[in-house]
C-alpha cells in the first residue's frame, strides 16, 4: 500500500475484494477489448473486409492490456478511449487498421458502463438476498419472544422480537423488488456513432438499412445482453445511472433504519451485535461495547444516500447529444456508490449473523410497563364482575398517574397492580391481577404474522434464489 499518497477507504477498509474488481482497470479494459472484438466480429458477419486473422489475432491479446503503452500514449494525445486503441494496436499489427471501426468514444466507455453496473447489481443482489435470509432466521427463532415495542421511543403495545426483525426484512425486500426490476431493464447503448445516428455505419455498408439495423442486437448478444437502447444521444441516458443509483441508496436507507434500531437496542441491554474476545470497545473505558459495527452501516449509508443525488444532478444538467461534464462525476459517484452499499451488506451480513439477545433483560423492561398495557383488560375483567365501565376507566387512569410519578419521581418499581388491588371498586385480588401479566397474552398475532411473512413472502423468494445462498461477510476493521 502507498503511503504517501490518498487512498480511498473504500478500498481499503470497507468494500470488498469482488466488488473492487468489478470497478478495476482490469475490468474495464478487458471489457473494452471485448467490445471491440464483438464491433469487429459483427462487422466482418455482415460483410465488412475484415478477417478471420484479424479477428484471432484481438482475442490473443484480449486481457493482456499493455497499460504501460496507453499511458505514455495518453500523455501524447491526451484521449483515453485513443490511447487504448492505439496500445491494442501495438499488440495486433494486422488487427490495427481496423479497430474501433465506425465507433466513437462512448461505443467502449458506455457499454462498459452497463456491463459493470449490471456485474455489480448482480453482487449486491447476491449480498441482499443472504441479508434477508438471515434476517429470515432470526426472526423465525424468536417469533414468540415478547418485547416492548416502541413508538415515538415511549413504551407501546408489546411485540415480538422476530416481529421487529420482520420489519426490517420487509424493507430490504422492497429494495430486491426494485433491483431486480432495474436489473432487468438493463440495456446496452449498443454502437450509434458520435450523435446516435449511426451515420458511420451508413458509410460503411453503403447505405443499407437492414444490416445496420442488425448491428445492435448482433453486439448486444454477444456481450450477453438482450436489447440496446432503442434510440440515444452521443451517449446512453444518464438517467439510467439514477436509477441504479436510487436502488442503493433504498438499500441504504433500509440498512440505516435496521442499525438504528439494533443501536438503540444495544443502548438498552436487550440485543447486541457481535463484539469479538479482543474487540476493544473504547480507548479509555475498557468496560465498553460500542455498536461500531452499526454505526459503520449508519455511516457509510447516509454517504450512499448523498451520493444518489450525483447522478440525478448530472442526468438534468445534459447539454444536447453529448457534453463531458457527466464523466469525472460518473467516475466517481457510481463506484463509490456501489462499493459503499458493498461495504454496508457486508456489514449487515456480519450483524445480523451474530445477534446477541437478552431475553432476561427484555423481560424486566417488558415487565415493568406491563401493568400500563393490561389495564384495558383488567378493566374488562373488573366490568364482568359487575363494576361501571365509565368509572373505572377514570380510576385507572388516576392510579396510572400515581404510579408513572413513584417511578418517574421517586424511583420506585411500578407499583400499579397493588394500587388496582388496594381500590375495592376492581374486586380484583393482586393474585387476580398478576395473572393476566402473561407477555404472551398482549403481543397481538406477532407470531402468526412472523411464520406467515415467512411463508409466503420470504421462502419463495429464497428458494427462487437459492443459487445465491451461503454468502458470509468476515470484518477486518
Amino acid at each position: 500500500m502507498s503511503t504517501d499518497r490518498y487512498v480511498s477507504p473504500l478500498s481499503e477498509r470497507y468494500a470488498s475484494k469482488e466488488m473492487q474488481y468489478i470497478f478495476s482497470p482490469d475490468m474495464k479494459f478487458r471489457t473494452w477489448r471485448k467490445l471491440w472484438i464483438a464491433l469487429a466480429e459483427t462487422e466482418k458477419e455482415l460483410g465488412l473486409d475484415i478477417t478471420q486473422e484479424q479477428i484471432d489475432e484481438l482475442k490473443a491479446f484480449q486481457d493482456d492490456i499493455n497499460y504501460d503503452v496507453a499511458k505514455e500514449r495518453e500523455k501524447i494525445v491526451r484521449h483515453d478511449v485513443m490511447s487504448h486503441v492505439y496500445a491494442y494496436g501495438v499488440q495486433c499489427p494486422k488487427a490495427k487498421p481496423i479497430i474501433h471501426l465506425g465507433a466513437t468514444s462512448c461505443y467502449v466507455g458506455d457499454n462498459t458502463d452497463v456491463i459493470v453496473m449490471t456485474e455489480a447489481l448482480r453482487l449486491v443482489k447476491k449480498k441482499l438476498v443472504n441479508v434477508i435470509a438471515q434476517l429470515s432466521d432470526f426472526a423465525q427463532k424468536y417469533k414468540d419472544l415478547p418485547t416492548l415495542a416502541f413508538t415515538h421511543f415511549q413504551p407501546a403495545q408489546p411485540t415480538t422480537v422476530g416481529k421487529r426483525a420482520t420489519l426490517w426484512t420487509q424493507e430490504f425486500l422492497m429494495d430486491l423488488e426494485d433491483l431486480e426490476y432495474v436489473l432487468s431493464t438493463m440495456k446496452l447503448l449498443g454502437s450509434k456513432g458520435t450523435t446516435g445516428t449511426q451515420a458511420s455505419f451508413l458509410e460503411l455498408f453503403d447505405g443499407d438499412q437492414e444490416k445496420i439495423d442488425r448491428i445492435d442486437p448482433m453486439i448486444a448478444k454477444k456481450m450477453g445482453f438482450e436489447s440496446c437502447v432503442p434510440v440515444s444521444g452521443q451517449t446512453y441516458s444518464r438517467k439510467l445511472d439514477t436509477r441504479v443509483l436510487n436502488v442503493l441508496a433504498g438499500i441504504a436507507a433500509s440498512a440505516h433504519k435496521m442499525s438504528n434500531d439494533i443501536r438503540l437496542l444495544q443502548h438498552l441491554k436487550e440485543i447486541e451485535e457481535p463484539f469479538e474476545k479482543t474487540q476493544i470497545g473504547s480507548s479509555a473505558m475498557a468496560y465498553k461495547r460500542n455498536p461500531m459495527r452499526s454505526e459503520r452501516i449508519a455511516s457509510l449509508a447516509r454517504y450512499v444516500l448523498c451520493d444518489a443525488l450525483n447522478p440525478a444532478i448530472t442526468s438534468s444538467c445534459q447539454w444536447f447529444e453529448r457534453t463531458l461534464d457527466d464523466s469525472a462525476n460518473k467516475r466517481l459517484s457510481v463506484p463509490e456508490g456501489f462499493l459503499a452499499v458493498d461495504g454496508i451488506l457486508d456489514l449487515c451480513l456480519n450483524v445480523t449473523d451474530g445477534l446477541k439477545v437478552y431475553p432476561k433483560v427484555i423481560e424486566k423492561r417488558l415487565m415493568s410497563e406491563l401493568p400500563f398495557m393490561a389495564t384495558e383488560n383488567i378493566m374488562m375483567d373488573a366490568v364482568k364482575a359487575g363494576g361501571d365501565r365509565q368509572e373505572l376507566h377514570e380510576k385507572i387512569r388516576t392510579l396510572s398517574m400515581e404510579a408513572g410519578r413513584n417511578v418517574k419521581e421517586e424511583g420506585k418499581e411500578n407499583n400499579l397492580l397493588e394500587l388496582i388491588a388496594a381500590d375495592p371498586s376492581f374486586n380484583m385480588s393482586l393474585e387476580d391481577l398478576k395473572k393476566s401479566m402473561d407477555p404472551a397474552r398482549y403481543t397481538g398475532r406477532s407470531k402468526e404474522q412472523v411464520e406467515a411473512f415467512i411463508k409466503n413472502v420470504v421462502s419463495p423468494i429464497l428458494e427462487e434464489n437459492k443459487e445465491l445462498l451461503g454468502v458470509t461477510a468476515e470484518i477486518n476493521v
